[in-house]
């Protein structure tokens, strides 16, 4: 199941939305040399990744298997592993899904209050897993938790916008549109039972896209433009 469009029109230019997708892709071209370089990659991960641990304080549990050199304090990698990736398809799975979800919230925040949003549902989301996994020495990186809030904006604001969508069902392969409350809820499902499965994710930080997620449906309230009367 992937989404490809929705059918949801918008007023705005999705201003912001170029410019977060512009901020990912010259991160991943400029520091971390379009993943070219593994040293490279990894010494960008290590740095600007959050790696619980080091938000925490719990240093000296695991170091040993850390693919990192673990240092003290690091708060500020709540904020800028947002923007960083950690190979092409993750970075133009993320922008994708940005690209097509993103438009629609900026139309309903106007400009600033988005870029806003964006980077608080991402910075909780770094949280969330933080909290969940507080001694991992792993670092986490990628626009997955804060697009998991614009996510979360979407179903509260357009449950009933229709996703075209890719489903491929065994041998067989369509695309067909599905209203935005069935595609976001399997979605949110799948997330739900890949962090019961597997805490770890195997990769994928689930509880991420999950506070990302629980951020956006409470927040989109606050964030979106006043409604007229």
């Amino acid at each position: 199941m992937f989404p490809l469009s929705d059918e949801n029109p918008t007023d705005l230019k999705p201003i912001g939305t170029s410019v977060l997708i512009t901020c990912c892709i010259l991160t991943w071209i400029v520091l971390q040399n379009g993943g070219f370089s593994s040293q490279v990659l990894l010494a960008s991960i290590c740095k600007f990744g959050t790696i619980p641990v080091e938000v925490t304080g719990s240093v000296g549990i695991g170091i040993e298997s850390s693919p990192c050199q673990i240092g003290g304090y690091s708060w500020q990698t709540l904020f800028s592993s947002i923007f960083l990736h950690g190979s092409w398809l993750h970075l133009i799975g993320n922008v994708w899904f940005l690209w097509i979800f993103g438009n629609n919230i900026e139309d309903a925040m106007g400009h600033s209050r988005f870029l806003l949003f964006f980077v608080f549902t991402g910075v909780v989301a770094s949280l969330v897993h933080t909290i969940s996994q507080p001694n991992s020495t792993i670092p986490m990186v990628g626009a997955s938790g804060a697009i998991s809030g614009i996510m979360g904006a979407y179903l509260v604001l357009y449950p009933r916008a229709r996703i075209r969508t890719l489903l491929v069902l065994g041998y067989a392969v369509t695309i067909t549109p599905i209203p935005a409350w069935v595609f976001l809820g399997i979605w949110t499902l799948i997330q739900m039972f890949g962090s019961t499965a597997n805490p770890v994710g195997a990769g994928v930080a689930y509880m991420a896209h999950i506070g990302g997620l629980g951020a956006g449906l409470l927040l989109v309230f606050l964030f979106r433009k006043p409604l007229k009367e």
